[in-house]
């Protein structure tokens, strides 16, 4: 920008509201890791900076899932989801082995059944017409895009609904988690999910070709794959787990309601332990909420510094309408599939847990219905 375009009142307004948030974020990113130091939480500290670092490598590198599984469907073009299978592939190389050898370690899986495969097709729907997934939704709102904003409000509340459905309909039964290393041990379970990510790869490359598309990814999305994949590793070291995006959703729902006098005590899943002690504790005892604070203002950072913040008009109400549906069901099918594109996928594959293909496979069809209904809401197919 010119000298004189900085000295017109517009731009010199335009570069304080982009400092203004750049000090926000981090403003608010500093008040939070003191806060848990001053709790005794170090390993707390290391979740928010890894959170703070996702958010800027997945918008820098605008790192889109489901733009990327929408782009495969439509086209045939499989760069994008290469380079997902490089988080993956990245992430299991720690969890596996991790997980199945350190005792407070553990590997995101879940039971295969009716649930998982309900919740996944339905937040396959709901993230082609929010326009985004559980991490989507979170650095792009960050990012300052007032529609996103709209959907994650609605990923919230449809969240809490899921919370209240996922022990009805759990009771349809399912089989126990199968995880590889249970199987394989540690190092052999590590290799058959290294083996099936590259089974995955050849076979989207395969598709790739025999639609005359595009199969190799760009360079950003090469290194932003390395970049998001080293982060999962360091949230995962940290945080005991993998990395989990919704489950924080779920809680912030939950404490909002029962702030504005909704009963949980009859619920059953707000009686399980985890759900139990994440709602009568503070949020910032919740690794999911505290890697999500942390995107979010990596994301309000990054953005703020390196572009006008949150200039965009806001969308059409139809493209604000798909937003919001597409949030209540992510956030329901979410809490049903036990996660979403990042806790149930690349967490559920990087531990060698089969859910989480099951997960993708189950995804990418309710992703083609969204795809399809776009159109109704005035967005286009690709």
């Amino acid at each position: 920008m010119s000298t004189a375009a900085l000295s017109s009142p517009d731009a010199r307004a335009s570069v304080n509201v982009d400092r203004l948030f750049l000090g926000l974020a981090l403003a608010a990113t500093a008040i939070l890791i003191v806060l848990v130091l001053l709790d005794g939480q170090p390993t707390s500290a290391a979740l928010i900076l890894g959170g703070f670092g996702l958010g800027i490598a997945f918008l820098k590198a605008e790192f889109s899932y489901t733009a990327s599984w929408r782009r495969f469907l439509t086209r045939g073009e499989a760069g994008g989801l290469l380079g997902g299978l490089i988080v993956i592939a990245i992430t299991s190389l720690a969890v596996v082995p991790v997980a199945a050898l350190a005792p407070h370690f553990g590997g995101a899986i879940a039971p295969l059944g009716p649930s998982l495969l309900i919740g996944a097709f339905t937040f396959g729907i709901g993230m082609q017409l929010a326009n985004g997934c559980g991490s989507g939704t979170l650095y792009t709102a960050g990012g300052g895009s007032g529609r996103m904003l709209i959907a994650l409000l609605f990923f919230v509340v449809g969240s809490v609904f899921g919370s209240l459905s996922l022990p009805s309909v759990l009771s349809l039964g399912g089989i126990d988690p199968i995880l590889a290393s249970d199987y394989l041990g540690p190092w052999g379970g590590l290799a058959a999910t290294l083996a099936s990510i590259a089974l995955a790869a050849i076979l989207i490359v395969a598709v790739a070709r025999k639609r005359g598309a595009s199969f190799m990814p760009s360079r950003t999305y090469v290194l932003g794959g390395i970049a998001i994949g080293l982060l999962c590793v360091a949230v995962f070291i940290a945080g005991g787990h993998p990395w989990s995006v919704t489950f924080g959703y779920t809680v912030w729902g939950a404490k909002i309601a029962s702030a504005l006098g909704f009963d949980f005590s009859h619920a059953a899943f707000w009686q399980w332990p985890g759900p139990k002690h994440a709602l009568a504790e503070s949020v910032l005892s919740d690794s999911s909420s505290l890697t999500d604070f942390g995107m979010l203002f990596g994301a309000m950072a990054a953005a703020a510094a390196a572009k006008p913040f949150a200039r965009a008009a806001w969308p059409p109400a139809k493209s604000l309408l798909a937003a919001g549906v597409g949030g209540l069901l992510m956030g329901w099918g979410a809490r049903l599939g036990f996660g979403c594109n990042i806790g149930a996928f690349v967490g559920g594959v990087a531990s060698g847990s089969l859910h989480g293909w099951v997960w993708f496979a189950a995804a990418l069809p309710g992703c083609l219905i969204g795809i399809r209904l776009r159109p109704l809401f005035g967005l286009s197919r690709d």
